[in-house]
């Protein structure tokens, strides 16, 4: 049966669940202390059917449900000028994720100066990491302009890399007539600890252990006339480390990766553009003979128009382009080094998706990708890359529900 009937008969079983949302949840974010204290919530659940190849579990020709969120965050005012913050999180996304309960976030946020004309402060603690417009608000399926974001810029193979440090973050912020403009700079250990930070850099069922040096990361971002532009400039580092394990074939070897992500969006009233641009200079090197170490240049990018059809319902269509390695944009070098497929080191996907919002606590979406490569998919999901197929489809169906 074709992914498209499979889909039209799961429609109505999301459709129930929705209506046991809004039935059995409350509808509103907890509000204690005369505001200074908030709780706030969100559950999704995303149904996923690809034509080869997996994506978030067993998709292929068959419908996967195991792409699942649930988080809670809560934040207290303790003073005009000192906030406390934390979110914990429940995530299932195939084999990259278990669903396990932990701390997505939890910081202490001291404004030291707050004037009519700007703020500056720190926040101590694991901190949401700043990368491009989306990263520090990724896991709120709300926030997000489609089901998966655009996987050029934020992988969802590499996510436990990128999405929080712990250690410190500077930030300022200045407002003027000619706009809003913003900064912060970060410092702080990734997170590494976790087959799913590990699996993506060295493979599958490696007995050795990541460690990572501590990881700078800065962000400008600009915003004029009331948020109808907004420009961004990111820069990190990655340092990471692999120390192998017992009867390991790979030798301690060392991965350097330094994105650097232009970011631009203009909203009209209607309709919203926005693109980003990444260049990641990357180095790998120490794995011995068993393993590709090397340098490369790599390049990825998206376009996303988003047009709201009426107040709850919104159309999204989006281009998005990954390379490796821009010396080697169709992987045969790779390929021939390697023996491994060389559209491995490419994906270009074009996404059409639609969202409503049944209520403003209840959501649904629906997506569509048609994809040339595999350069984003897990190996978790994908762990015979002979069966991978270059040309495939992905449909997603997703409810959201948030308090």
């Amino acid at each position: 049966m074709c992914v498209y009937s499979r889909f039209a008969r799961t429609v109505s079983c999301v459709a129930l669940m929705g209506v046991a949302f809004l039935w059995t949840a409350p509808v509103c974010a907890v509000d204690l202390l005369d505001g200074d204290f908030q709780l706030h919530g969100f559950a999704s659940l995303t149904l996923v059917s690809t034509t080869d190849n997996n994506f978030f579990g067993h998709s292929d020709d068959r419908i996967s449900k195991d792409f699942t969120e649930v988080g809670v965050n809560a934040s207290w005012r303790l003073t005009p000028d000192l906030q406390l913050s934390a979110g914990v999180l429940s995530r299932q996304a195939g084999g990259t994720d278990n669903g396990s309960v932990r701390l997505d976030y939890g910081l202490v946020d001291w404004t030291a100066l707050s004037r009519e004309e700007g703020r500056g402060g720190i926040r101590l603690g694991r901190i949401k990491t700043a990368y491009g417009f989306y990263n520090t608000t990724r896991d709120v399926p709300f926030t997000r302009p489609s089901i998966i974001l655009p996987q050029s810029i934020y992988f969802e193979r590499t996510r436990n890399l990128t999405v929080a440090a712990d250690g410190a973050e500077l930030y300022v912020q200045n407002y003027g007539e000619a706009g809003t403009l913003s900064a912060s700079f970060a410092y702080g250990q990734p997170q590494t600890d976790s087959e799913a930070a590990k699996v993506p850099l060295v493979g599958l069922h490696r007995p050795g252990s990541l460690d990572s040096s501590l990881a700078p990361d800065f962000q400008v971002l600009y915003e004029g006339s009331g948020g109808m532009y907004r420009l961004g400039f990111t820069a990190t580092h990655l340092d990471l480390r692999y120390q192998p394990g017992f009867g390991d074939v790979l030798r301690a070897g060392r991965f350097q990766l330094t994105p650097l992500i232009f970011s631009a969006q203009y909203n009209a009233e209607t309709w919203s553009l926005t693109s980003e641009y990444a260049l990641r200079r990357s180095s790998v090197s120490g794995f011995g003979p068993f393993f590709y170490n090397g340098t490369a240049d790599g390049r990825s990018y998206y376009l996303q128009g988003t047009y709201r059809l009426a107040p709850q319902w919104e159309a999204l269509l989006r281009y998005d382009v990954y390379y490796a390695d821009w010396g080697d944009r169709d992987g045969s070098d790779f390929a021939r080094a390697t023996r491994q497929p060389a559209f491995s080191r490419f994906a270009k996907d074009w996404t059409a998706g639609l969202r409503f919002d049944v209520t403003p606590q209840f959501m649904l979406r629906a997506e569509v990708h048609w994809v040339d490569g595999t350069g984003f998919l897990a190996a978790q999901d994908n762990p015979n890359s002979g069966a991978l197929r270059r040309y495939w489809d992905n449909f997603m169906l997703q409810a959201s529900f948030r308090f």
